[in-house]
């Protein structure tokens, strides 16, 4: 049956009133477009099941601590490369609980344009990057610029265990992130970056991943492990990764509704780069980019509806 978009999209955003005496729950957003687009999704989804909500903006670090006491109840995207550890080390402590694994697969990896393999021979192989790090030195500094984002990453340590000649420099959201991306190829300026899929960056920009040495657990565990064996992190970063959503403890007795919709609300690779390109590329705000993303999954949402019975 084919569903009516624009009755989906009404539906919810004129829904009614919470149901008498639930709790309010809270969602997490973070600092990257993706995230915060389908964490409105999710909150206009549970408004529709009469779910009252709140959406908490927050920075990425503190995720942990608002969803480990309670004051936060969702975080819609944990990405395995730059948040397993801390999610794992939760779990194994009962201080949150896991909901649902998205179909997406993921990874998040060293990333540059590929007009800078010309500059570069030898890219994408990480052993390139040992003699040409003066390709990436910003203002006649002597060490090469890896820019990433406000993400806990173990790039120092990377960059330590392989001896090369560069320095981090740290980002402060994701949005800082798309305009270095977005400036540099503009001005076709060398750039090596962190970056991620699924991203709306694989559909505007050409280029290509880092290829270090494969990610083994053992290489961030065991320094005897890999090329060096005095360092931790010889290695890349997970490569098809997970993508999960994490609740807290509290989520199922605020609201089994709630509760229900997130086991079920699981995404694939096209709708999470979907929710990234509708803020990078077409320019709309997140909470316009929301429900232009209901509308464009009118089906999926009306489906994910008539899944949860919620009294």
């Amino acid at each position: 049956m084919k569903i009516n978009a624009v009755s989906i999209f009404c539906g919810l955003t004129y829904c009614c009133s919470s149901s008498v005496g639930a709790e309010t729950v809270r969602l997490l957003e973070l600092d990257w477009s993706s995230q915060r687009v389908l964490t409105h999704v999710l909150a206009e989804i549970l408004q529709s099941k009469h779910v009252d909500t709140e959406v908490i903006t927050i920075p990425s670090t503190p995720q942990w601590m608002y969803l480990s006491t309670g004051k936060a109840d969702i975080q819609v995207e944990v990405w395995e490369g730059s948040m397993g550890p801390q999610y794992q080390e939760l779990l194994d402590k009962s201080l949150i609980e896991e909901g649902t694994t998205h179909q997406a697969k993921t990874r998040e990896e060293w990333w540059y344009p590929d007009y800078v393999e010309s500059l570069c021979p030898g890219l994408p192989d990480w052993k390139a990057l040992e003699s040409c790090s003066s390709v990436f030195a910003e203002n006649g500094d002597q060490l090469g610029t890896f820019y990433t984002g406000p993400w806990e990453k173990p790039d120092n340590a990377r960059i330590r265990a392989f001896g090369l000649n560069f320095k981090v420099v740290v980002l402060p959201t994701g949005q800082a992130i798309n305009q270095k991306i977005h400036q540099y190829v503009r001005d076709k300026k060398p750039l090596l970056i962190f970056n991620w899929t699924p991203n709306w960056v694989e559909s505007v920009y050409s280029g290509s991943f880092i290829e270090f040495p494969t990610y083994t657990h053992e290489c961030e565990k065991d320094p005897s492990w890999g090329s060096n064996p005095k360092y931790l992190w010889d290695c890349g970063n997970p490569s098809g990764g997970w993508l999960k959503i994490a609740i807290s403890n509290q989520l199922k007795s605020r609201s089994q509704c709630a509760y229900d919709v997130v086991q079920r609300f699981q995404l694939n690779n096209r709708d999470i780069a979907l929710a990234a390109t509708l803020v990078d590329v077409e320019h709309f705000d997140v909470k316009g980019a929301a429900k232009i993303w209901i509308e464009r999954n009118s089906e999926y949402v009306e489906q994910l509806l008539m899944s949860v019975n919620c009294q």
